[in-house]
């Protein structure tokens, strides 16, 4: 049975002149300029491409700002590891930053405003990381950005002084979106030297090589980003940044792409499941001895070669959703406000799919809601309700198929209970 779809509200005002066009898609619309599905056919995982802020349909004020910054810094008591401080490569320790919060707080890492205003004096690099956690508007993007995507977001900010560096040549593990916030920065993007890395294969393993590619070679990007321009940079491309006349903010979008490799270790952990695959190895072998390895490796190859055979996407794809869909968190639920709720159920109410939480229906005796961490059964009478219930439309109690309004109110009460739907008030 094919998911069930979702729906992801996010507001946009389209511009004229060709500008907010494909909304379809509306927080990849602000990353990308050009046809949406081009860059997904050309350029994703392959190409870099920058995308200036004219052919964007807005700047990213409404995402975030300076003072935003100021405000993370000085008055919402952050702690690492939600900050780090750079300058030319080099990160400082958390206590040239942090001290106890003071009286009432048994917190010995809070972050100190006035040490962080004295290193940015100096020239360092400021970096507010996981924004999808800490800041309203990218709580809700990163939410919107990820259904879009399919691949888990995460959002750091980088607020680097004028002419001044925070990280020299080096690539990420994850692609990347740059949303220039504010000033200007002069960015280099070079071809890898280590194509598609894993997160387990980090730049430092390729130093030598990326500080001869970044000297040697002529990037494929050499462009200066300002304020409403974005610029998008596969893992493994090496890339640099150096801030010029002013202060300079951007937000980096970082998406955990999933990969075929992913695919590979969840069919090898299937294998657990194999018992000849499971049995020891002879008393006294010494796995570091290839004589030894050669006389139970093809036996084990043979058996591993039998387990890929007989693997079944269904037990694939259980393994799959426990291990990706909690990569980014539904859209906040107020749990005062969600509890108020619960209890005021009424027919009339309007209710709705949480954003950004994943689900599956599957149909069956009993019928079964598969979510990221849990399933929840339900009597087959409910697949037409719940089905629309799940779609990502606004569904009103009382109008739902199948069921009469008291199996309605209960339905749709143990749904809300189990944080699977908010009323569309709050």
């Amino acid at each position: 049975m094919s998911p069930v779809p979702e729906a992801w509200p996010f507001p946009h005002d389209p511009q004229p002149g060709g500008r907010g066009l494909q909304d379809d898609r509306p927080a990849l619309r602000r990353c990308v300029a050009g046809d949406l599905d081009e860059f997904a056919n050309s350029y994703w995982g392959s190409r870099a491409l920058l995308s200036p802020g004219p052919e964007l349909p807005a700047p990213y004020d409404d995402l975030f700002s300076l003072e935003a910054v100021d405000e993370l810094l000085s008055r919402r008591g952050l702690r690492t590891p939600f900050l780090r401080i750079a300058k030319n490569g080099s990160v400082v320790g958390d206590s040239q930053f942090t001290g106890p919060a003071g009286a009432g707080a048994e917190i010995a890492d809070q972050v100190r405003d006035d040490k962080v205003a004295a290193l940015f004096a100096d020239g360092h690099t400021v970096v507010l990381q996981a924004l999808h956690r800490t800041w309203p508007a990218l709580v809700d993007f990163s939410s919107q950005l990820s259904a879009e995507a399919g691949h888990p977001v995460q959002i750091n900010a980088y607020i680097t002084p004028a002419e001044s560096q925070g990280f020299s040549a080096h690539y990420d593990v994850h692609d990347v979106f740059v949303l220039q916030v504010a000033g200007e920065k002069h960015w280099t993007v070079h071809e890898p030297v280590h194509v598609d890395p894993l997160r387990n294969q980090p730049w430092t393993g390729h130093a030598r090589a990326i500080e001869a590619a970044a000297r040697d070679n002529k990037p494929v990007i050499d462009a200066v980003l300002r304020p409403g321009d974005a610029l998008y940079v596969p893992r493994g491309f090496l890339h640099s940044a150096k801030a010029l006349g002013g202060v300079s903010a951007h937000l980096t979008v970082g998406l955990h792409t999933l990969t075929r490799y992913l695919l590979v270790q969840e069919l090898a952990a299937l294998a657990a499941d194999r018992a000849a695959l499971r049995t020891a190895l002879p008393l006294g072998f010494d796995p570091g001895d290839p004589e030894q390895l050669a006389e139970v490796l093809p036996e084990v190859v043979e058996l591993f070669a039998q387990q890929l055979q007989a693997a079944s996407p269904d037990a694939l794809a259980e393994r799959l959703r426990r291990r990706t869909w909690s990569g980014n968190r539904p859209a906040p639920l107020a749990p005062l406000a969600h509890a108020a709720a619960i209890k005021s159920l009424a027919v009339g109410t309007t209710v709705r799919l949480r954003s950004g939480l994943k689900c599956r229906l599957v149909s069956g005796d009993p019928l079964v809601l598969q979510l990221p961490d849990r399933t929840i059964t339900f009597p087959p009478v409910t697949a037409a309700a719940i089905a629309e219930l799940t779609s990502g439309a606004d569904c009103k109690v009382g109008n739902l198929p199948g069921l009469d309004d008291a199996d309605q109110l209960v339905l749709v009460r143990r749904l809300l209970t189990e944080a699977v739907l908010v009323t569309t008030t709050h």
